[in-house]
């Protein structure tokens, strides 16, 4: 007898499917690999994911399972009623879903509020025996243990590196801006033996990808014992390459950032966020101090660890002086590539609490909650000057020019001491790393960022 079939879909596009963006990203989200990591058999799987292609409507799915964040629940609303007219059943998961229930249910034939993995196999078997509830509340899961791997095998091709997974859960930091504050969780880890099963779960994926991996963690080093016990164990995987996410001041631990080595992490993901020090203290990110930027980039580069970093627009202390001076601070600091965003007043954050309290959000449509729109007023800066210091800090820092000089510095200040034709392995590796972030950031500024500028002052 066939069985029946699920579509998982990861939804991405926040501004409807008309003019649909397609990021250039080389890994995917873990949301939906993990979600069918955790679908018992007795069902099909299909994975989607919209940041890559299209929904197609006329699916032979039975059931949809939909993940989304904030900026896309207006998106996920109006899919979710194309596919109920086309008698499909559907289920809303996700951060959002699971932050604000009330506002997701009405649209829904059934909402997962909480962590999957405590009761996603039961909807899966309510699913298929037509008994769904409208609402599955999961408790949390407080030790993490016996989570299957992510199925990489359903993760479209065009990602360069589907290999991803997670070892914590969660951050001890508790910056005014992040989402993780709007329902504060205890920071977790899971057993090291179980995220070694999630890296070495590849049998289906073509050799070369199962030797990239990334680890999609808030913050990798909110135990550094447990990091340093698991990098410990990843290195024994000889993988080509590891990407991770951690805090800045982490880099400050010597043995880390061996171990880090000995890993062969590749590239490291840190919330530098700001450059004035008074604009980190604004939002409470009081771990970061602008001041040691400079040596801590400089003492990954050396190991071969490119620099992947946040920049945030429109925090409070920001200046119109502050920004004219940005691209210098940047060349100064020299992070490899950088992710730019404008500041988001995510509802439920402390953030969004005090530029409410202060009436200056203006925009409540979430579509523009995803960090390329301004929904407030800044304090100390105009509107235009966010817009101009966001397009000009993007041209100038990703012209082909500047992405060259980079990878320049990089590999003129990479160790070779641990081996030439190892170190030159990893040089390769990086290299590449580099330049698909670089075109990936590029691609992004020049068709999401710069298009919604022109449309915005069309009007």
């Amino acid at each position: 007898m066939k069985k029946p079939k699920l579509l998982i879909i990861v939804l991405f596009q926040n501004l409807g499917e008309e003019n649909p963006y397609y990021a250039q990203s080389p890994a995917p989200p873990l949301s939906g690999a993990l979600v069918a990591g955790l679908t018992p058999p007795i069902v099909d799987i299909e994975l989607l994911h919209e940041m890559n292609r299209p929904i197609n409507y006329d699916t032979d799915a039975d059931f949809i399972a939909l993940s989304f964040m904030d900026y896309c629940a207006p998106h996920a609303f109006d899919v979710s009623k194309k596919f109920r007219e086309l008698g499909k059943i559907v289920v809303a998961g996700g951060r959002y879903a699971s932050t604000f229930p009330e506002e997701v249910i009405p649209y829904f034939d059934s909402v997962v509020v909480g962590e999957a993995e405590g009761i996603w196999p039961q909807v899966v078997k309510d699913l298929v025996s037509g008994s769904i509830q409208k609402v599955y509340k999961a408790p949390l899961n407080k030790t993490l243990e016996n989570i299957p791997p992510p199925r990489y095998d359903l993760v479209e091709k065009e990602f360069m590196t589907p290999v991803v997974t997670e070892a914590t859960r969660g951050c001890p930091y508790r910056c005014w801006f992040c989402q993780l504050n709007v329902q504060p969780a205890p920071y977790r880890f899971r057993p090291i033996a179980d995220v070694i099963n999630d890296l070495t779960a590849t049998d289906r994926l073509p050799f070369y990808k199962r030797k990239i991996a990334m680890l999609l963690d808030n913050n990798l080093v909110g135990d550094m014992d447990y990091a340093k016990a698991l990098l410990n164990e990843i290195a024994k995987l000889k993988l080509w390459g590891l990407g991770v996410q951690f805090s800045i001041e982490c880099i400050k631990d010597d043995e880390f950032v061996d171990l880090l080595e000995k890993a062969n992490v590749c590239m490291a993901f840190i919330g530098m966020e700001s450059l004035n020090q008074e604009s980190l203290e604004s939002v409470r990110k009081n771990q970061n101090r602008v001041e040691e930027y400079r040596e801590l980039f400089l003492k990954l580069k050396r190991k071969g660890i490119l620099t992947f970093t946040g920049v945030m627009f429109a925090l409070d202390e920001d200046t119109p002086q502050y920004y004219k001076a940005l691209p210098g601070l940047l060349e100064e600091v020299d992070p490899s590539a950088i992710l730019t965003s404008i500041s988001i007043p995510i509802p439920g954050t402390p953030f969004h609490k005090k530029m409410n309290k202060e009436g200056r959000i203006y925009d409540h449509n979430l579509r523009h909650y995803e960090g390329d729109h301004l929904v407030f007023s800044p304090r100390d800066v105009t509107e235009d000057e966010v817009f101009e210091a966001f397009i000009a800090i993007n041209k100038h820092f990703y012209s082909w020019k500047n992405i060259f000089r980079r990878w320049t510095r990089f590999v003129s200040t990479m160790s070779l001491k641990n081996g030439f034709f190892r170190q030159l392995f990893r040089m390769l590796i990086a290299s590449v790393v580099l330049f698909k972030l670089s075109i990936f950031q590029k691609h992004h500024a020049h068709q999401k960022v710069y298009n919604n500028l022109m449309l915005k002052k069309a009007s």
